[in-house]
């Protein structure tokens, strides 16, 4: 596919790195020099230094025949632009990044109006992530699929789990097949686990179930924790908004830090049942006076990785179960990791992976698209969704007869509007929603996991 990315900024270079290796033809507009300089020492495409925006530079960008127009520019009046742009001189799709939760409400009516594909919001995809981490914080991370039907679940064995020693085959049918282990790491080692895989102590395992079923695992990993009642944020940007809108129906409270008199003021006018403190949320005696520890989640969302690495590490040491924290660049991940804060809120990632398993759904020539796609363990493994059609090749066959491609397991499948851990005689059928994991094999259509 011939895909223009305008916005070499974060999100932007996430989405083209994250587009390499998969046979597209990349052009990379940019207004900064800078952006575009580093951008082509990364990635293998052509880059254009202007305003994506103009009529002009998208023609010499060759927009005409572009199956895909992407536009994250900092600005959302830009990408609204350059993407009606994009339409109108022939670019068959388009997407842009609107942070704005005024223009994101309006949504169906840019979809209409100006022939958007898709719309973006970086800070509601990530709140919309806290928030289903916060109903499971047992979990560092919890993914969705099939409208909600299935659950993805990450966990760390706990040192006194019963899990803990037993190959997943006996454990799988202690449960009786309701869910499966379906990626682990174990040390420096990531794999997809098959039935004679031995979980340790220690180790990061994905189960993946209907909602109904995966707070069992964690019940066997002995890493149960009470429901999230209180929770502390650190900034009240636009991702805190939207997390306060996401959790009204839980029933927690959350309390708001931010040192803008002005933000502050807005948030308390539209989060009633919040309470938002001015001040500075780095202060001791703040955090003292206002007990923003004694909590059972603590959220950082501030502007700045160090201060929401600091906070989320003091949070820690003071007790609070679940803490998560934002973070802009990659470079904290590991370090983060080996000090105990196994989860960490992404906005760019999140974007990324949305936008990349759209795009896989336009490159499918075959009828069982890429309906959504996950990347966990920091990008090795991949969980993606399909809908099986009748192009696909090896309908109503048990899944014991077929050559699956190594390093790959179908891991849950959705018939009926009744969800399956399928085994050796599960079949596939046409209308079937068939979520996989698979050691990033790059899949496009639901043939793909069979070998050539």
């Amino acid at each position: 596919m011939k895909i223009i990315i305008v916005g070499m900024g974060k999100v932007g270079l996430e989405i083209a790195r994250q587009m390499q290796g998969e046979n597209h033809d990349l052009i990379l507009i940019d207004t900064n020099a800078a952006a575009l300089e580093r951008a082509n020492s990364l990635l293998d495409g052509f880059c254009v230094e202007d305003n994506g925006a103009c009529a002009s530079t998208l023609l010499r960008a060759g927009v005409r025949d572009a199956d895909l127009v992407i536009a994250v520019t900092m600005d959302d009046e830009v990408n609204l632009i350059c993407c009606l742009m994009a339409k109108k001189l022939g670019a068959r799709h388009t997407v842009a990044r609107v942070r704005n939760p005024e223009y994101f409400r309006d949504a169906p009516i840019l979809r209409r109006e100006i022939g958007l594909d898709m719309i973006i919001n970086p800070e509601y995809a990530a709140a919309q992530e806290i928030a289903r981490i916060l109903r499971v914080p047992a979990a560092f991370s919890v993914e969705t699929f099939a409208r909600g039907q299935i659950e993805l679940i990450g966990f760390q064995l706990d040192q006194s789990s019963p899990m803990a020693g037993i190959p997943l085959h006996e454990f799988n049918r202690r449960l009786s097949g309701s869910v499966l282990i379906c990626a682990a790491k174990c040390g420096s080692e990531i794999v997809v686990p098959q039935g004679d895989f031995v979980p340790q102590p220690g180790d990061l395992l994905y189960a993946i179930g209907s909602p109904a079923e995966t707070p069992r695992v964690l019940g066997s990993a002995a890493r149960q924790m009470p429901q999230i009642k209180r929770v502390s944020v650190l900034g009240g940007g636009r991702i805190a908004l939207y997390l306060a809108w996401a959790m009204e129906s839980t029933g927690a409270q959350l309390t708001i830090v931010e040192r803008n008199a002005e933000r502050c003021l807005a948030l308390a006018e539209k989060l009633p049942k919040a309470t938002v403190l001015e001040g500075d949320g780095t202060d001791q005696e703040l955090i003292a006076t206002e007990g923003l520890f004694d909590c059972d989640a603590f959220v950082s969302l501030t502007g700045r990785d160090e201060e929401n690495l600091l906070m989320s590490l003091s949070a820690q040491q003071a007790g609070v179960k679940k803490v998560l924290p934002k973070m802009s660049r990659p470079n904290y991940a590991d370090t983060l990791q080996h000090l105990g804060l196994q989860t960490i809120i992404s906005p760019k990632d999140i974007t990324a992976s949305y936008i990349a398993s759209y795009v896989r759904g336009l490159a499918n020539s075959q009828g069982s698209a890429v309906e959504s796609l996950h990347r966990i363990l920091g990008g090795a493994i991949e969980a993606v969704e399909f809908i099986a059609s009748e192009k696909t090749h090896f309908l109503d066959t048990p899944l014991k007869n077929l050559r699956l491609k190594r390093g790959l397991l179908v891991a849950a499948i959705v018939h009926d509007g009744k969800v399956a851990i399928p085994d050796g005689n599960a079949q596939i059928h046409a209308g079937d929603r068939v979520i996989v994991t698979a050691r990033k094999l790059f899949l496009h259509d639901l043939n793909d996991i069979m070998e050539r």
